[in-house]
């Protein structure tokens, strides 16, 4: 008897650790400018459900992608290591992968999503993965048990406006790894993941849980709902009601401010979601975005730069997270923290343990996020492509030829990147260049392959 007895308490205090654990919640959004948000500044984007989540949490504004473009800056963020060390820089001839690609993220890599689940998590996706969209690197082979979404951007299909240089198959929307629909109506897509997102909290607001959200908005071409363009101009409506066969990019990239209104509407389902389940509390949200915005349409000031850049209008990005048993509301900070830091951090929330057998780059930023300590990043680096650029340590950032220092910018005093100090700071300049030498030659050290298959077939036949 007082072995069962004794035997039930363990049990019940183990569920008692299990109640304990908080859920992790990340929407990421693609190409979305540093400036786009009402919270961060912005003129003429209303975002009062993202206004209210910073009200509630922390805006960070030295929050940085691992790299400049789609393909990379998520598999900086499923890993925690630059893309260069998991040689996912770039994409198998073009910049990011693109469909029927024979390249993608390798199945023995361990994303957040697989860290996670050893601490009992359940993990879904919802939303675009851009990882590779051949079997063996598709989200559910990756460590999430749920994926309702795209496998790569919306433009990556035979609508493209370029699509006399592409050869582009259907765009597929899958459910698993099963394809339910063929080209997908897109106007529609934000709310029908956000339907989906809500869904699985919900079944899942009794254990813990872990929900992956990358909206395709707003990458170009921009699609929103007719309901977040009724404000539209008219001439601009007028333009997409004749749309056949074809996408009007010019008059769709003035739907930006539009679509950033239907994302803010999205987290406002989120959160109103987790309150409705009553699992707010306890519940970390992380907004943020995976790279800068197209010139075109986003706006990335004060930074200078934007998509594809190694300036910072490139790389880095509006975040903002959300505690509210944890975290006080209403901070700022401007300490630098990665997507990278982001499995490190979950993991140690979670209890769960991180690879010890391979170098990650990201760094646990709870006692940052706490207000307790500072960035743990003694230096960070940014890279176009394979080419290592610049490095940032403290406010200095130095760009780079090759070997050779180019510009050296102040970030505290010179946001924008436009006046250039290397005369005269020769030491700071020394000490970057050394950092910049230590960290190639770490990546000669401690690399990784991607993944790749031999017979590429495309989820949907041309």
């Amino acid at each position: 008897m007082l072995k069962l007895k004794i035997l039930i308490l363990a049990q019940l205090f183990c569920l008692g650790l299990q109640a304990e654990k908080p859920n992790f919640i990340i929407i990421f959004t693609d190409d979305q400018g540093y400036q786009d948000l009402g919270c961060f500044g912005s003129p003429n984007i209303q975002s009062p459900n993202l206004d209210r989540m910073a009200a509630e949490g922390i805006k960070m504004t030295s929050f940085y992608m691992g790299a400049p473009l789609c393909t990379p800056s998520r598999a900086a963020l499923m890993t925690g290591s630059y893309p260069i060390r998991i040689d996912m820089a770039v994409g198998d001839g073009f910049a990011v992968l693109l469909d029927g690609d024979k390249k993608g993220l390798n199945p023995d890599e361990i994303t957040i999503a697989e860290v996670l689940k050893t601490a009992g998590y359940k993990t879904g996706m919802v939303g675009k993965w851009h990882l590779g969209d051949q079997p063996e690197f598709l989200p559910t082979r990756q460590g999430f048990n749920e994926f309702f979404g795209l496998p790569y951007s919306y433009d990556i299909s035979p609508y493209h406006q370029n699509n006399k240089k592409f050869d582009f198959s259907p765009l597929p929307l899958l459910d698993g790894e099963t394809v339910i629909e063929k080209n997908p109506d897109c106007d529609h897509i934000t709310k029908c993941l956000t339907e989906r997102a809500v869904q699985f909290i919900e079944e899942n607001k009794e254990e813990p849980f872990f929900l992956y959200l990358p909206h395709p908005a707003p990458h170009r071409p921009l699609y929103v709902s007719e309901e977040f363009r009724r404000e539209a101009p008219e001439a601009v409506k007028a333009k997409l009601a004749q749309e056949e066969g074809y996408i009007d990019y010019k008059s769709r990239d003035k739907l930006y401010k539009y679509v950033i209104n239907e994302i803010d509407w999205s987290v406002g389902q989120i959160l109103e979601s987790l309150k409705r389940c009553g699992i707010d509390d306890n519940t970390i949200v992380l907004f943020t975005s995976d790279n800068g915005p197209v010139a075109k349409t986003g706006c990335a000031l004060p930074l200078r730069g934007n998509k594809g850049s190694f300036y910072e209008g490139g790389v880095r990005v509006p975040a903002i997270i959300r505690w509210p048993s944890k975290l006080q509301a209403g901070q700022v900070s401007d300490e630098i923290m990665t997507a990278m830091d982001i499995l490190p951090t979950f993991a140690k929330i979670a209890g769960a343990e991180i690879p010890t057998d391979r170098v990650l780059d990201g760094k646990d930023i709870l006692p940052v996020l706490l207000g307790e300590e500072k960035s743990p990043h003694e230096v960070i680096f940014y890279h176009q492509k394979n080419a290592l650029k610049a490095a940032r340590s403290g406010d200095w950032k130095l760009h780079v030829e090759g070997d050779s220092a180019v510009a050296l910018y102040n970030l505290a005093e010179d946001i924008s990147e436009t006046k250039n100090v290397l005369e005269g700071n020769g030491d700071i300049t020394e000490k970057l260049l050394q950092y910049i030498k230590a960290f190639k030659a770490d990546i000669k050290a401690n690399n990784r392959p991607a993944g790749w298959v031999d017979n590429p077939v495309t989820l949907i036949q041309k």
